[in-house]
């Protein structure tokens, strides 16, 4: 008999399932196909395996969620590109956010001894992504290198937004994609979180559709259990 699966995330918070990018991109797309599954279903996974894509391609494999096309996989490698660098910086490497939401966040709800050190390792990693990939001569320090990123996250916001248009799902079908999960994930902070300096925040506020993007997504897929403190999936 195959092993079950068990999808472990990050908690939610300010009236989100989970306050984690990644946690939100992955049990987005299960929890509205959820209602698909049996509790014979079950899923051999031989590998620990942590990045949402991979995560997501193994559950296609399962026939859990439908195959994306190649639309779908270019605005998911935008997202990658150009906005997960600025929510990185955002979350992790701006001081007054990182001081005052981001790390006595993790830390709260990380267990003892490690309340100091896992903040601390996300900050690190989140640094060392945005200099390894946007760090081009000549800019090579996280100061020169923000106005680029955060221009190129302003201008994947506008690509989004005009994409979405008045739609409820990013390809105007009544069931949402894969793209979907990407896009909620990477923005739904940005629409809830209390941040104390976020100029990126403030322009995602002014785009009226992608703030009813997420409203609709919470709404039609998380009223049951908005906000929970810690989510466990069984497969």
């Amino acid at each position: 008999m195959a092993a079950s699966m068990e999808l472990r995330c990050w908690g939610g918070d300010w009236g989100l399932p989970s306050v984690h990018t990644e946690s939100l991109i992955v049990f987005t797309p299960i929890e509205w196909t959820w209602r698909t599954w049996t509790k014979e279903t079950e899923l051999c996974c031989t590998n620990t395996i942590t990045e949402p894509a991979q995560i997501l391609n193994f559950l296609r494999k399962q026939e859990l969620l439908t195959r994306q096309g190649a639309g779908t996989m270019a605005y998911i490698a935008l997202l990658e590109e150009k906005l997960r660098p600025a929510l990185l910086h955002t979350f992790w490497v701006d001081s007054e956010n990182y001081a005052n939401l981001t790390r006595p966040w993790f830390a709260s709800r990380s267990p003892f001894r490690h309340n100091f050190l896992v903040p601390c390792r996300h900050a690190n990693m989140a640094l060392s992504r945005i200099l390894l990939t946007k760090g081009d001569s000549p800019l090579h320090t996280i100061t020169e290198v923000e106005g680029k990123i955060y221009s190129e996250a302003k201008e994947c916001l506008n690509l989004l937004s005009h994409r979405l248009e008045t739609d409820y799902y990013f390809f105007g079908t009544r069931e949402p994609s894969s793209l979907d999960a990407f896009v909620f994930g990477s923005v739904a902070l940005l629409h809830k979180a209390s941040l104390p300096s976020s100029p990126l925040q403030s322009y995602f506020r002014q785009l009226d559709n992608l703030q009813r993007f997420c409203d609709h997504i919470l709404d039609a897929h998380f009223s049951s259990h908005p906000g929970e403190t810690s989510i466990l999936y069984r497969v």
